[in-house]
Parts: structure tokens; sequence; C-alpha cells
């Protein structure tokens, strides 16, 4: 079969791989779709290295059909369309049975630890079988929106630990793909205002389209003085920090109100550090939480929320390339000319 693989920082080739075999409680999926990621881009340029493997295949947003079983599979078919919830939990360490799977001790994934989609085939190993991670798709979405249900997913992990209430005004740092699910969520959860920075021209047309109340350019606008003006000069009730810029770290401090959270949801590039004010967070009682990729509750939830037409999923495919033009396809994600970049093989 034809994968991309990963062969070191900046080198993605087109492959003949052996076909995987799945073995007796495996399956084997035939790709429909996988997007790029931005943690794929970060791998890709050498920016993140935790569970990568050299050569290996990358890809872990994607949806797909059955194409084979393994003898003990039962709930899954030959034909059947699937999605995948790529992070693998042990179920037993202290952190899984603690709700807090999702950073399990033990956790691995597919495109680190098991190979990814980025290819025509991907067999899903048998923990990820056993464990429930793989999902049989609502009839009425499409398998290119399916394969959205994982960022959607962790997005979804960053509402829970931020809690956006019914009157929130939510500031959001960055407005690609992430940014405008978070967008999306928020409006579902019920936030009365919305406000987007984003420096591209571009980007904050389309957070419009999707329901942003205000967009904002950071290089010309003055983003603390419209956050004041908007909240009696209190400050966002919740800033979410959507692009690994360090600098905005700081910035998001001076955005929130007392009592206010932020979510640094944007993972950084090894080596980065944010230099805060920690005397803003101590005297402000400002929380501070992360997030840190999904549980397999967040992903079924995923499924149902595009299903339901909450999260415009289709809208956020902007292109579509096949695995010989990946590297236009690596370079369009990694710009700003769209939102999700996906590879069908």
């Amino acid at each position: 079969m034809k994968a991309l693989v990963f062969e070191g920082p900046n080198e993605l080739k087109l492959r003949d791989v052996p076909l995987p075999e799945p073995g007796e409680d495996e399956i084997l999926v035939k790709v429909a779709a996988c997007l790029i990621c931005g943690t794929d881009l970060r791998i890709f340029r050498g920016a993140k290295t935790r569970g990568v493997r050299i050569p290996s295949i990358l890809g872990h947003e994607f949806a797909g059909v059955v194409e084979a079983t393994g003898v003990n599979v039962k709930e899954f078919h030959v034909g059947d369309r699937v999605g995948v919830a790529p992070v693998i939990p042990c179920h037993t360490c202290f952190y899984c049975k603690n709700g807090l799977e999702n950073v399990c001790a033990n956790r691995t994934a597919l495109g680190y630890e098991y190979e990814g989609a980025f290819a025509e085939y991907v067999c899903i190993p048998a923990p990820a079988v056993k464990g429930g991670n793989v999902y049989h798709l609502p009839s009425n979405i499409s398998l290119e929106e399916a394969a959205l249900a994982e960022p959607l997913a962790c997005c979804l992990n960053g509402h829970h630990n931020s809690k956006v209430k019914l009157g929130d005004v939510v500031v959001i740092l960055g407005a690609g793909p992430i940014g405008l699910m978070h967008l999306q969520l928020a409006k579902s959860s019920g936030a009365s205002y919305v406000i987007i920075s984003e420096p591209n021209e571009h980007r904050r047309a389309i957070a419009k389209e999707f329901g942003a109340d205000r967009v904002v350019d950071p290089q010309t606008e003055d983003l603390n003085s419209i956050v004041k003006n908007v909240t009696d000069g209190l400050g966002a009730d919740i800033i979410f920090l959507a692009i690994g810029i360090p600098a905005l770290a700081q910035d998001a401090l001076t955005l929130v109100k007392k009592g206010g959270t932020i979510n640094f949801f944007a993972g950084f590039s090894v080596g980065d550090k944010a230099a805060l004010d920690v005397n803003l967070i101590h005297y402000n009682e400002i929380k501070i939480t992360g997030t840190s990729a999904a549980r397999r509750d967040d992903y079924r939830k995923a499924l149902d929320l595009i299903a339901k037409g909450k999260v415009k999923a289709s809208k956020m495919i902007t292109h579509r390339f096949p695995l010989d033009k990946a590297e236009e396809a690596f370079r369009i994600a990694g710009s700003s000319q769209g939102i999700k970049v996906a590879i069908i093989p």
C-alpha cells in the first residue's frame, strides 16, 4: 500500500509499505480521510518528539471503512464506517482510575507509538479495539466530517476543564481550526459574547462567519481595551490560548478578570518557555488550566455534536489532497490559507 513515511524533520516521503494484516483482535480500516493536525506540523518540523518514531506513519485525525477484522472481533464488520479515538489508555494507572485517561501514565496513540493514517490503510491495534476506542459513525455524517471528531474532542476536553457558563465573555487567541472549534463550543455552551483575536484577515473573516461577536486584529487594535470595554472594565471570564506562541500566555493574564480562567490549549514547541507575571495569578486568583488530548467519551460527544450540526464540520475542511501531494498539503496546512486540510488516500 501507499503511505507517507516520516523519515525525520522536514522529510515526509511517499513509500510502498506492506499492507498491515490484522491480528485476531484487530481491525484493518481503509482510510477515507485523515486531517493534518497542528501537532503533525510540529512533528514534521522537528518541534515535537515525544512518542514519535523514525521512520513511522503519522496521522491521527481520521475515519474510514472496515476492510478486514480479526477472528475474535464481533462488534465490527467489513463495510462498517468507523472513527477512532487515537489515544489509547491503559485503564489501570492512577490517572485512568480517576477520570484522567487522556493523561494516562502509559498511554499510547495511533500516529505515534502505532502507525497512523496518512496511508491507504491503518491497522487498529487490539488495545484500541478492546478498549472501546473505535466508534460506529452516525449515518448522517460523512467520513470527512467524522475525521474532525478527534480535534473537536480535544476542544471539548478544554471546555470541560474551563467550565464555560451561560452568559460568559470568552476571548480566543487564534482563529485557526482549534480557535474556530472553541468558538462554536463556547456559543453552544451559552457564552454571551465571544471575541476572537487573529492577525490574519482571511481567518478573521471566517471567524465572523462562524459566529464571533467581535474579531480583532491584534497588530492594529488594542485587544485589552476592547475586552475591558465589553466587560465594564472587568476582563473576560474565560481565555483560550488556541495558538502556541509563548508571549500570548502573558497577554492572557492581562485580559482575564479576577477569578477568571485561562486555558493553555495549544502546545508549545520543544524548548519554548513563557515568562509570566505570577503576581497577577496570585493576587487576581486566576485559574490556569491545560488541555492534553481527549477522553474516549469526549470523542463520543464530538461525533454527536457533528451529527446534530452544532459544529460546522463540513465548512471547516477547506482543502483536500491525495497522498502524492503531501508536500503541498503540509504547506497549506502550515499557512493561513485554509482551515483543515485533508489527505484523501
